[in-house]
């Protein structure tokens, strides 16, 4: 786990209330700078930020880091208007609790987010499978179009001709759909 946190006296009673909850803290950082290179560097697989006030170079580090290396991120606030915490849910914080951490709430949320954050990046899996699907299924129609228009073929005829040129070639049927649009 990462900690953020720019007060080093309560940085020491969060770490001690994070181990208190079974957690281990890996390092305690003062500010989020870039949080992508600390994750990396510590090898967090949690960041916890105990922030008074995120500010816009903290919740944009964060959007990096869900970006580049993603991980559940906890933010225990001071403040929480409503723009800033849709800012954060933006960036890929999966909990932004308001007034501070206390003790007895930390492995509840801490345990709610990791959760939450693990349904999320499924959701996003599926969603990339889906749309690379999609994206295959449009480059055959093209493909086939293209065989129907240019051989004068029917529809089953064009996907036919398309399957067996790619089992000729060792290909999969996307990959030989890319060539045909490229002749």
């Amino acid at each position: 786990m990462l900690l953020v946190d720019d007060d080093a006296e309560r940085a020491e009673a969060v770490r001690a209330g994070l181990e208190g909850a079974g957690f281990t803290v890996a390092a305690i950082v003062a500010a989020p700078g870039d949080l992508t290179r600390l994750v990396r560097e510590s090898q967090a697989e949690v960041i916890v930020c105990d922030i008074d006030d995120p500010s816009r170079d903290a919740l944009e580090s964060m959007r990096a880091l869900y970006r580049d290396e993603p991980r559940p991120v906890v933010v225990f606030a001071g403040k929480g208007q409503p723009e800033q915490i849709e800012a954060a849910l933006e960036a890929g914080v999966a909990a932004y609790v308001v007034e501070g951490l206390h003790p007895a709430r930390v492995r509840p949320v801490l345990d709610v987010a990791i959760r939450r954050f693990r349904a999320h990046q499924s959701l996003r899996a599926e969603l990339d499978a889906a749309r690379a699907t999609l994206e295959e299924r449009v480059l055959l129609d093209q493909a086939k179009r293209k065989l129907m228009r240019e051989m004068g073929l029917t529809e089953d005829a064009a996907h036919r001709r398309l399957r067996r040129m790619a089992m000729d070639r060792h290909l999969k049927l996307a990959v030989m759909a890319a060539e045909i649009l490229r002749i």
